[in-house]
């Protein structure tokens, strides 16, 4: 049958499924094994083949392919074989960093995969949407992307927004009792949600009657393999960037060899050398190792309840300068309960029983309810009272953050409205001013104020100002949510690192100064919606700086203030959970949902979801962000500085007209040693301990910024210095050439690890940060210590690799002068240290 032409039991008895129950865990994985996953979108696949098949396409792999061939021309038999040894072992560890970038990457994508709660067993739990199978009963709510098609079994003034499926700009009302005709068009199946659509008012229950590609969005899509993700502003920064020193590496590459002919030194040796050096100083992984350190960052965040939605979230967080806040569920445990109860001309459970009429929390089996925790508080505390379960109400009007209200209108024709104190005075036939005063009395206290008002009416309103008409004031109710207990702490470490801290809240302006004094946000200055709506933009962008309490404001008014905090040059994190958050969260740099209390619209718009709602999670992203941040910055001057190295030493053979200081086959080694550092030490260095002692970057501010080049640059000096120098000096002295160019691989080999340690760190010393505080690098240590003794002692490798034996002051002098010659960066960081640490060091203090 179709299901919008049958009703809704007849339906649910044809899938064999309980509308009260739902289906048993045992069923639904039969029926997931049959029907198979709900989805219209494949995840792409990241396997080793097609990373392999890309890399080997990519045009610095044809380069060493042309050196192979080259060499097998005119070359020995031995010298062919053993370049291509090498070019498949670099092709391999360059394929297995690509892959194992992307493989983080993708894994973020199954981290955050979409879920849903869905009535099973007779309980209501949260179940990835992939999981859906037709007989689920599915709970519907505002701000609920629909994950299946479903017939609806009960309504409460649904409203669902099909313009994704039908184009219809309007939100389409439904009615879970009609029964249409089977020929009826898809926008006026008034009966089912279908999945892809968003629910915009009201709430719902009702059967899965299709997933995946037999949905109606399935029958329309296909099943399609998902895009490639985006690439962040600092991965194509980088891209950019490798394009443009790969010209500068390219001539570079033609030059010295130009050179080299022109002095006399062999062609077919400088048409390879080119080639190699080509290959060598083009900066190709440099994207790899910004992906890798982003991907690797995101994954660390997001098994620490931070969930990492979009990458460039992961780039932005370590950069952040405001974070916007919400009070509830964020800075406070989201577990109403009520405090307190003042009626005005009804009695105290008259007055706790049209509040809880007024409420949208669905009934468990198990006496509870779901949903919102403020009306679930009014639902308890009218049960403790003893009053029987409250009607269900013939016509609701859903909250509204800019009425500030709900109505419901009950059977008997009674009216109840609940909402902020002044929007419901506002509304009442006549009000005492001092009821006002005592709201905000209770509110200083920290507690939330409910104002409940009521009303008797002869037909059921059309429009909610007809039902917010002419009310009769009915009482206060105040419901307690303290503070979480890292709260304060999460606020102190936010500001301890530059931080400011705003709190933007939709609640009483006396309560949220009370909660904001618990925890820590200094809340001398507050502003309110109504006074927001005074202020021009100009006058906005000044409040902005000096205001960090905002209360009862709208989405509205969240949005404007995220733009003005951005037309300040702030990096803005927002917090939101609502439909209505969306547009704020969408603007913010970071947006950051509710991963607990958030509507899929709002998860669906933000960048980092926080799994358990908690602030606490916020400042730990913070801090891991700015690990990530730090890691990256380290991880490009020290690739950038190695091939700087690298370059320098190249050119001052050629330049005192001495043959090169490595041979092409000594290239590719040295290079593939140098990318699996390059690649590998910073993506698992871990956060310096000053982390969250520094302001962070502003908005102006480069990534490539002064300190970065300059230290880069030095660091690629100190390799020249070492590495060059040793080259020149044996070279220049009488030493045959073999022997210097030995020189050189060795004291190459000892210096690339050597600069890796010391820029492991950039403020902490080494021995604070701990020696294996990085678990890659002493590995890789030790390997490298161990192959290069292996190339050295055994004589084919030797020779494959035209080295020759050194003296064991040879060795002593190539292995402690590149350590010696970069050691001084070091000793900086230990000066620096000593400094910082005196009486009276300066440290980031608290923002205003």
């Amino acid at each position: 049958m179709n299901a919008h032409s049958a009703t809704a039991s007849a339906v649910a008895e044809q899938l064999g499924t309980d509308p009260a129950v739902g289906l048993g865990d045992d069923e639904a994985a039969a029926r997931l094994a049959e029907h198979g996953p709900n989805r219209w979108v494949v995840p792409r696949r990241v396997t080793f083949r097609s990373v392999l098949t890309d890399e080997i396409t990519e045009p610095m792999m044809l380069l060493l392919a042309a050196v192979a061939v080259l060499y097998g021309i005119w070359g020995r038999m031995e010298d062919t074989v053993a370049i291509v040894a090498i070019i498949v072992v670099v092709v391999l560890v360059e394929v297995f960093a690509e892959y194992r970038a992307k493989s983080v990457i993708a894994a973020l994508g199954t981290l955050t995969a979409p879920t849903t709660p869905v009535l099973r067993g007779g309980r209501t739990r949260s179940v990835a949407t992939e999981d859906l199978v037709p007989g689920d009963v599915l709970p519907l709510s505002t701000g609920t992307r629909v994950a299946a098609d479903v017939r609806l079994s009960e309504t409460w003034g649904l409203r669902i927004d099909e313009s994704a499926l039908t184009g219809e700009s309007v939100a389409a009302a439904k009615h879970a009792g009609r029964v249409l005709d089977d020929a009826a068009a898809l926008g006026d199946r008034t009966n089912l949600a279908f999945a892809g659509t968003t629910v915009v008012a009201g709430r719902a229950r009702g059967v899965v009657v299709a997933t995946g590609t037999a949905t109606e969005l399935g029958a329309v899509t296909g099943l399609v393999v998902a895009g490639r993700p985006p690439r962040t502003p600092l991965q194509q920064a980088m891209r950019d960037l490798s394009k443009a020193l790969a010209t500068l590496a390219i001539a570079f590459s033609v030059l010295v060899p130009l050179i080299g002919v022109l002095g006399g030194q062999p062609w077919r040796e400088m048409v390879l050398t080119g080639l190699t050096l080509a290959f060598a100083t083009v900066p190709e992984e440099l994207p790899i190792i910004i992906s890798l350190v982003l991907g690797l960052g995101a994954y660390r965040l997001s098994r620490r309840r931070g969930l990492v939605r979009r990458l460039r979230a992961a780039e932005t967080l370590g950069a952040v300068t405001v974070i916007a806040t919400d009070k509830t569920g964020t800075l406070t445990e989201n577990r109403m309960a009520v405090d307190q109860v003042e009626p005005v001309g009804a009695t105290t459970e008259e007055l706790l029983a049209a509040g809880a009429a007024c409420t949208e929390a669905t009934p468990e089996p198990d006496g509870g309810w779901a949903g919102d925790p403020t009306d679930v508080a009014f639902l308890v505390a009218a049960r403790d009272r003893g009053l029987p379960p409250p009607p269900e109400p013939v016509h609701r009007f859903a909250f509204d953050p800019v009425r500030e209200s709900m109505t419901v209108v009950l059977p008997d024709h009674r009216v109840v409205t609940t909402g902020a104190p002044e929007s419901v005075l506002a509304r009442c036939r006549t009000t005492d001013p001092a009821l006002l005063d005592r709201a905000g009395q209770l509110a200083a206290r920290g507690l939330r104020v409910i104002a409940v008002a009521t009303a008797t009416v002869t037909e059921v309103p059309a429009r909610v100002e007809d039902a917010e008409r002419d009310l009769e004031f009915t009482g206060f109710v105040a419901l307690s949510d303290p503070p979480r207990p890292g709260a304060a702490a999460a606020v102190a470490a936010a500001h301890h690192a530059g931080i400011r801290v705003l709190m933007v809240t939709g609640d009483h302006p006396a309560c949220a100064r009370a909660i904001a004094t618990r925890v820590g946000i200094p809340g001398d200055a507050l502003l309110t919606g109504p006074e927001l709506d005074l202020l021009d933009d100009d006058a906005l962008t000044d409040a902005v700086t000096r205001v960090t309490l905002f209360a009862r404001v709208t989405p509205t008014h969240k949005l404007r203030l995220v733009t003005a905090l951005q037309d300040r040059g702030e990096i803005v994190a927002v917090t939101g959970d609502g439909v209505n958050d969306a547009p704020a969260l969408a603007r913010a740099d970071v947006g950051v949902a509710m991963g607990s209390s958030g509507t899929d619209v709002a998860r669906d718009a933000a960048d980092l979801v926080l799994a358990d709602d908690d602030v606490s999670t916020l400042t730990r992203a913070l801090r891991e962000g700015r690990t990530l941040h730090d890691n990256l910055r380290k991880g490009v001057k020290y690739y950038l500085a190695c091939k700087a190295g690298l370059v320098a030493t190249a050119a001052a053979g050629v330049a005192a007209g001495l043959p090169i200081p490595f041979a092409p086959i000594q290239i590719v080694v040295l290079e593939m040693y140098m990318d699996v550092a390059g690649t590998a030490t910073f993506a698992a260095e871990r956060s310096e301990r000053d982390a969250m002692e520094r302001r962070p970057q502003g908005r102006t501010e480069r990534f490539l910024d002064r300190p970065l080049v300059t230290d880069l640059l030095a660091g690629g000096a100190s390799l020249f210095a070492a590495v060059g120098g040793l080259y020149l000096v044996a070279a220049l002295t009488g030493t045959n050439s073999a022997t210097a160019q030995t020189l050189a691989f060795v004291a190459w080999m000892s210096g690339y690890l050597a600069l890796a340690w010391v820029m492991r760190t950039e403020r902490t010393p080494l021995l604070s940060a701990g020696l294996l505080s990085n678990r890659f690098l002493p590995l890789w240590t030790v390997v490298t210590a161990a192959s290069l003794a292996v190339i050295m002692t055994v004589a084919p490798l030797r020779d494959a690799l035209r080295l020759v034996p050194l003296t064991g002051a040879q060795w002593l002098v190539a292995v402690l002068v590149p350590i010696v010659a970069v050691s001084w960066i070091e000793v900086r960081k230990m000066v620096r240290d000593a400094r910082g640490a005196r009486p009276g060091a300066v440290r980031a203090t608290p923002p205003a």
